[in-house]
């Protein structure tokens, strides 16, 4: 019986003991919007990449600091690239995950074939998630830094919320949300709550568990009929459904109150 070829490890950390540690070939070539991680994936197989001369057949090879790196004989630059955060107006009935489940579609599915050149080589991370049924504002950046800052609770970054409810809302029924409560994993933080109408309440948390604000409102008898997110940070949803704008770095500084990498560092 033939021995199925061992699966490439990274690199190990003791061979690079003492020297800053080398980036993965394609990972490296996805962080600098070369290529999305897949394709730098197929590049580096089909042995259009290079590295000191030398093609790399390896996706898991090694590039270390200062190594010339080229695609099809042309030099690309790997860099840490700036900060690049995306906006994007999530519709309903698609996953905010890179997979599709049976016939539901994917964020990704919508977004990725809108952008432009520029912008279509970058790994993008969803920051955070938004149910299937769910809408509105969800953030992409290709800097997974920026994904922890945002998610994190201890950045306690507002998310607001509007959802629409079956039963009757009330002050006198939101009030728990207000003073903070207890679900099935533990105590919430007081959340910002207004009551808009009878059947809309908007909810205003900074932290971001699984199904949180529907868990917080169906524990005060207002089961959630539609939930759409207006904002994160300070960043307001501001584009029609389905479209997505690039937020600039000055949004990005005092808006989600994060640095990023500059341009200069790209």
């Amino acid at each position: 019986m033939s021995r199925k070829p061992d699966k490439p490890k990274p690199p190990s950390q003791k061979r690079w003991e003492g020297k800053e540690k080398p980036d993965w070939l394609s990972r490296a070539l996805a962080r600098a919007g070369v290529f999305p991680q897949d394709e730098a994936e197929a590049a580096i197989a089909a042995g259009r990449v290079s590295i000191n001369g030398r093609v790399a057949k390896m996706p898991l090879t090694p590039v270390p600091a200062g190594s010339v790196v080229k695609v099809d004989g042309h030099v690309v630059p790997l860099g840490a690239p700036a900060t690049r955060v995306l906006a994007f107006h999530k519709p309903a009935g698609v996953l905010s995950s890179t997979a599709r489940q049976h016939r539901t579609g994917t964020v990704f599915e919508v977004l990725l074939p809108q952008l432009p050149p520029d912008l279509a080589g970058y790994s993008w991370h969803a920051v955070g998630r938004l149910d299937v049924d769910s809408t509105g504002l969800l953030l992409f950046t290709n800097d997974d830094k920026l994904v922890a800052h945002a998610t994190s609770p201890d950045t306690r970054l507002p998310k607001r919320y509007v959802a629409t409810v079956f039963s009757t809302a009330t002050d006198e029924k939101v009030e728990p949300l207000r003073q903070g409560m207890t679900l099935d994993d533990g105590p919430a933080r007081p959340a910002k709550v207004v009551v808009r109408d009878e059947h809309t309440v908007e909810v205003t948390i900074t932290e971001g568990r699984n199904h949180q604000v529907k868990r917080m409102l169906g524990a005060v008898g207002l089961p959630v009929r539609a939930l759409h997110r207006e904002a994160v940070g300070d960043i307001v949803l501001d584009i029609p459904e389905g479209t997505f704008r690039v937020l600039t770095d000055e949004e990005v500084r005092e808006k989600l109150h994060y640095e990023g990498r500059g341009a200069a560092e790209s």
